[in-house]
């Protein structure tokens, strides 16, 4: 069935404004812009959906941010409220404490750090001015993983996951953001690779893989199915033990 990107825009903001009058009744939506595709489409779902007046975006560069530019161009495309929090000082200071207590940082943790500092800052901005923090996440990223667990992967509420990156690209042009933003190549803006680089496959071929089950290497498919395997726990809710006071149960 073909995608039909103006109901899903239609659908998406019906579902946002429900949300919030269930689970936050006048508060404002805080959305961390990076100035790529889900953010810049997360944040004009929310102004669509509560009205500008009511989004609060929040720029985090780490020091310098070559593609700053984008991210103040979403902002003022969208007239919304906005803070810039460089998070460089918190990064620098925790790195050096962990170097400190004798831990050799790796390379994975000095990747994954950011966003986790990141997402801590959301709430502070969030818990400070009356909000709910949105997750950017879309079907593509997360069917691989392809986020960092306890960073960008987590919010109060996600209404693009059930969206792959075709169909968030479809539904920006819908919502009238300028192309750059919504082609603009998709970069975690921390290893210095693309995302595609990164997975070994585009997210044309992993989203036609997704809806359709179609895949024309094998080898692409094995490596997309690893993937999704390896990273399902990211999606659920935290393992816990089950204990019935008589056995144990493993349910994972």
């Amino acid at each position: 069935m073909e995608f039909d990107a103006v109901k899903a825009v239609e659908a998406t903001t019906k579902w946002i404004r429900d949300w919030f009058e269930i689970n936050g009744p006048g508060c404002n939506a805080i959305v961390g812009i990076s100035g790529g595709k889900d953010s810049s489409i997360a944040a004009a779902l929310c102004c669509e959906a509560l009205g500008k007046d009511r989004v609060i975006g929040v720029l985090m560069p780490n020091g310098e941010q070559s593609d700053i530019d984008m991210a103040k161009l979403l902002v003022d495309h969208l007239g919304i409220e906005h803070y810039i929090i460089n998070i460089k000082g918190a990064f620098d200071s925790l790195t050096e404490q962990v170097g400190l207590a004798g831990i050799e940082i790796s390379k994975d943790s000095v990747i994954n750090l950011p966003p986790r500092l990141r997402m801590s800052t959301l709430y502070a901005v969030g818990q400070s001015k009356n909000g709910r923090v949105v997750n950017t996440c879309n079907l593509s990223e997360d069917w691989v993983g392809y986020s960092t667990r306890y960073g960008d992967s987590v919010g109060d509420f996600s209404p693009m996951s059930c969206f792959t990156t075709a169909e968030i690209r479809a539904m920006g042009r819908v919502l009238g953001l300028p192309s750059v933003l919504i082609e603009k190549v998709p970069s975690d803006g921390l290893s210095g690779m693309s995302d595609e680089d990164k997975l070994g496959f585009t997210y044309a071929v992993l989203d036609r893989y997704i809806r359709t089950g179609e895949i024309d290497d094998p080898a692409t498919k094995e490596r997309i199915d690893t993937l999704h395997k390896r990273n399902l726990f990211k999606l659920r809710f935290m393992d816990c033990f089950k204990y019935d006071g008589v056995e144990v149960k493993a349910e994972f």
